[in-house]
Parts: structure tokens; sequence; C-alpha cells
């Protein structure tokens, strides 16, 4: 077990651990192991810590009186009897004790609203002083549940919200503090400690104003931890009431009035070692020296892997971008993050074959396998439809050639009729894969967020490219309807002419009028349903070219071009539009962002060296 020496040790070491962190200007993130304090307005909190240091220093009235959190470290002056305060908002200056209480007073007003209002941010106290016992507590506004005037409407739940930030972290040890002239069942502390440590191995008990019970009442049931059990236990203090301190009876006459009283009670005179403010702060020093020694290895693996994530971070962004060559460097890196990104997404290049995991390249595959065919299907005419106009179109002939029919001629009227309804379609379903995969691209480029320039101008040469892409997709498109509206190939084995289409009218008609097939249905209808199997025949030749050829020119056209477009041209496009210093700038926030790592990372390394010299110290010999 480590030596009594080294343990003594351990919470002025927590307290530089603190130090150190304040002294890099960062926000400690960490779990480190601490005492919280938490209780009702007028449960007796300012009391217990002013006990502790025996002076008065701590702000006193009604309603809110701490409104900010506070860390209260104590610390023993070996070298001297001086006793004096530090905070860590004026750096070394000292105050005299009797200073200190109007010091907090004036930090609080200045970053509260109103007189009334609370702040997370934390006001750190250090008190050195031959009398006390080294601990650090962070002391939290009383709990309350109706606000007074002044106070915000919502105050309750403010400060419900600021204590579960404290005692909801594991390494937190919770000082619940209850008056003992109330019911325990209706104690906020206990009520709050319980709800983030179900089990109590967190929660130390303290009762105060254990001499305002009233006759034949007392407190023993709870310091036997019978009613309501914590595995540290409860702790009974006398604290000086309001009498006591308008008639400005000091502390240490306090205490001895508080020994006086618990070695005379016959309830109490037999729990010397759970009574009174000295033994409350020899047992908190002793919990809070063990609890620190068994989370300190916890708490240098958290720094660790924040330090290597802070590493890993910087490692990605930090170019040292002074010179040409480290800065091309820097440019190579994210556009090689941009190809290796768009060829993830895509998913497919080469072929029609998606990835089971659904990614940008799945969704344009949908588009051109599943949803170009059903709005092709939407734009073609149903059967009555196409039977009209077919009708329509035999007329029309007829009349311009003065009953003359030609039987090629209205079957291109209609067949070129119907094929030009699939440009639409076509054309819709670029600008549909264009879009999904400009959302790609933008996607790709959202790791040069730190660069917005470089993010702007490689936005900029991608959209436009990819607009030069889809207009030549189009183009070839409507290429391709053009073809099959120049000649229609009705010599295609699939196709059903004129006598193939006669026989299969002929014989359904044969079939519905038992033989007297001639006369069944009127010959103009005859002629139209004829067409009409011709229609359908030539319409299933030229949608199914049609639905190969579009996925076929998307992909040469815009998706095979974009692959090869960012893998070989976009650098270079990259490096000729603009000054590459300019392009690898870095934005403000980043700059913030790197410059607090950065500290971060001094802070975490001195950190680990500390924590790492402690621990050879307070090792098992």
């Amino acid at each position: 077990m480590a030596n009594n020496e080294s343990m003594e040790k351990l919470i002025p070491f927590m307290n530089q651990i603190q130090d150190i962190f304040t002294k890099h200007a960062v926000s400690v993130k960490f779990d480190l192991p601490q005492i919280v304090v938490i209780g009702g307005q007028s449960a007796g909190k300012s009391s217990v810590l002013e006990s502790f240091v025996g002076r008065d220093f701590l702000p006193r009235g009604s309603g809110i009186v701490t409104r900010r959190p506070l860390i209260l470290q104590l610390i023993t002056n070996t070298t001297s009897d001086e006793e004096f305060a530090e905070f860590k908002h004026t750096e070394s200056k000292k105050f005299r004790i009797d200073e200190v209480c109007k010091e907090i007073e004036d930090e609080t007003d200045k970053s509260t609203v109103g007189d009334k209002g609370i702040n997370h941010e934390p006001i750190t106290l250090k008190i050195y002083s031959p009398t006390v016992l080294n601990l650090t507590l962070v002391d939290l506004p009383g709990l309350t549940k109706v606000p007074v005037q002044g106070q915000p409407l919502d105050i309750a739940e403010q400060i419900r919200e600021m204590v579960l930030e404290y005692i909801t972290k594991e390494n937190a040890l919770i000082l619940a503090v209850t008056p003992g002239n109330i019911d325990l069942a209706t104690s906020d502390a206990l009520e709050l400690a319980k709800e983030v440590d179900p089990t109590g191995i967190r929660t130390i008990g303290v009762i105060t104003k254990l001499d305002m019970m009233g006759e034949g009442n007392d407190a023993r049931a709870v310091l036997e931890n019978k009613l309501y059990p914590l595995s540290r236990g409860y702790v009974g203090v006398i604290n000086r009431n309001q009498s006591d301190i308008e008639k400005k009876k000091s502390i240490v006459d306090a205490i001895e009035s508080e020994k006086k009283f618990f070695n005379s009670h016959p309830a109490y005179k037999f729990f010397s070692d759970r009574l009174g403010i000295h033994c409350l702060q020899r047992i908190l020093n002793e919990q809070l020296t063990s609890h620190i020694f068994e989370k300190l290895p916890v708490l240098r693996n958290d720094l660790g892997a924040e330090l290597s994530n802070i590493d890993i971070y910087l490692g990605i962004k930090e170019y040292t971008l002074n010179d040409a060559e480290t800065q091309l460097q820097a440019l190579s890196e994210m556009h090689r993050l941009v190809l290796d990104m768009f060829n993830n997404e895509i998913g497919f290049y080469e072929s029609d074959q998606v990835s089971k995991t659904p990614n940008g390249g799945s969704k344009i595959n949908r588009l051109m396998h599943e949803d170009l065919p059903l709005d092709i299907a939407c734009v073609t005419l149903a059967d009555e439809e196409l039977r009209n106009e077919i009708v329509g179109t035999i007329q029309n002939i007829r009349g311009a050639r003065k009953g003359l029919f030609l039987p090629d001629k209205a079957f291109e009227n209609v067949a070129k009729a119907q094929i030009s309804r699939l440009k639409e379609p076509c054309i819709i379903c670029v600008s549909l894969v264009v879009e999904k995969l400009t959302n790609i691209l933008l996607d790709c480029t959202k790791h040069m967020f730190a660069y917005p320039k470089l993010r702007e101008e490689t936005e900029k040469i991608l959209i436009s490219h990819v607009e030069e892409c889809e207009k030549k997709c189009k183009e070839q498109l409507e290429i391709s309807i053009q073809v099959e509206l120049c000649y229609l190939n009705t010599e295609n084995e699939d196709f059903v002419d004129f006598k193939e289409a006669e026989k299969a009218v002929t014989s359904q008609l044969y079939l519905k009028g038992n033989g007297n097939a001639r006369n069944s249905r009127n010959p103009e209808i005859q002629e139209a349903e004829k067409f009409q199997l011709m229609i359908d025949s030539y319409l299933k030749i030229v949608t199914k070219n049609i639905t190969d050829v579009v996925p076929k020119t998307i992909m040469y056209f815009i998706i095979d071009n974009m692959k090869k477009f960012i893998k070989q041209n976009l650098l270079v496009k990259l490096l000729i539009s603009n000054n590459k210093s300019s392009l690898t700038e870095l934005s403000k926030q980043e700059k913030d962002k790197r410059d607090e790592l950065f500290r971060m990372r001094e802070a975490l390394e001195e950190a680990l060296a500390k924590i790492d010299s402690m621990s050879s110290l307070t090792s098992e010999e």
C-alpha cells in the first residue's frame, strides 16, 4: 500500500492538475475526482465550509446567495502560520480571508444577469492555512422550488441542471447536506443524489442543525445508517444559527459548543467517529484521498486517450504551410481524399453492379434502372388513348389524300409521336442523376472545412465540370432519340408487321364472332387495332433500346468522366486557379480551434507527466 506521506499529497496533486489546465487557458473537460456539495437553501452548506476554515468568508443573505459554482481548494500551509487566499481570476494576488467574501460577490455580479441570476462558470478559490486539512470541494447554488422576487421563473430548473452537471460525473463524490429539523424523506439533496447515485456508493450524507430537532427527537437512526443507507454513511454537525451569527459568535466558539452538545447528549455521546465538524473534515479528507488514489489510473487513461485524439486531428490538419512544397503536399493530400471519398460513395463506375450497402451510387443506380423504366411507362399512351390517336391519324391521312389510305404513313406518324414522348423522362433522369452527383461531390469536400477558399474553389471546379458533363450527356441522348426517329427499322425480328397484325386481329374477331368475322366490327376499328399491335411491338423495341442506352450514356458522359476528371485534372486546375498559399489559408474558426487544441495538448502532456510522477510515488511497495 502507498505510504501515508504520498497519500497526503494526492489532494494537492489533483489541485495541481486543475491548475495546469487553468494555466494553459483551457476548460477542464475531464471527470476529475472531487467532492460536490449540494443542499437546499438554508441547509447549512456555507456554514459547513466556513467551519472547515474557521473563518467567515462566504456571502450570506436571503434567497440565492451562491450564484456560481465555487471550487474551494483548502491547502495546508506547512511552511508558515500565514493564512491567505488566492483566486484563479486574479492570478497570484493574495487576499486576506476577510477580503474573500467581497471578491466573490464582485466577481459574481460581473458575470450574472441582475442580482439573482446564476452562471455556470466556476470561481476557483484557494485558501492556505496551517489549520485546514487538504480538501477540495465544489459548492453549488442551493436547491430551491419557488422563485423569489427578481429570480427567473425557471430558476429551480436552472439550478437543478447545474447541480446535475456536476454530480452526474462518475468521479464526483456527492456531499448531500440536509438539515436535521426536516424529514430525510423530503431532503432535496438526497433525492437528487439518488437520481444519479441510486446505490449510494458516491454519496456522503451530512446532517446539520442537530441541536434544532426538538426535545425527544434525535438523528441516531440516521447516523447508524438505518433509515436511508449510504455506503459512505452520515456525519452530524451543528452550525451557527442566525442568532449566533448576529451576535458575532466565532466559529471557534461554535465548534467548542458543538463538542459540548454532542458529549452531553445521551443519543450522540457514543458516536464520536460520526459527529462534529472536525470529524467531517477528516472523513472528507480521507474519502477524497482514497477516491483520487482509486481513480488515478482511469483518469490517466482518459487524458491519454484525449491526447491521442488531438494528435490524430492535428496530424491530419496540421500542415506547416510556409513554403511551396508543403502547400503542394497539403493540396495533394486533400485532393486524394476527394478522390477516395468519391469512389467510395459512388460504389460503381464500370458496371451496374452495386454494393448491398446503400450509398450515392446505389441511389443513382435506382434512378437509371428502376425509376426511368417507370417514368417511360407513364408517358406512353394507354390502350384506349393510343387507339383514338391511331383512328384520328388514319382519318387525317384519308382526308388529305381524298380517300386514299397509306398504311406506312399512318404507322410512321403514330410511332414517331410515341417515340418523341420518350425524350422527357430521359432528360429528367439525367437531371436527377446530376442532382444526386452534385450532393455527393459537395460531401466529398466537407473535410476541407478548415480551408474555406480551397473548398469553395474545389466545389466551383467540380460543379462546373459536372454541368459540362450534363450538357454533353443530354445532347447525346437527344441524338439517340433523333436516331430512333430518323429511321423506323421495321425489319427487326421482334417487330409485328402489317400482315402479322392483320392475321392476329382477324383470328381474334373470328373467335369472338363465332365464324362471322367480317361483319362483326367496324372496319375502321379493325384497322386501328392492327396498327396498335404494330405500334406496341415497335415501341417495345425502342423502349428497350432507350432504357439500355440511357444508363450507358450517363455512365460514360457523367459518372466515368467525373471519376477520371477528379483523378487526373482536379489538382492541376486547383494549382493553376489560384495562389496556393491563399487556398491553404485556415478559417478563423479553425485557427481558434487549433490554438485551443495546441494549448490542450500542452496541458495534457504536462498533466500526464505529473500523474506519472505521482503514480510512481503512490505505487505499491
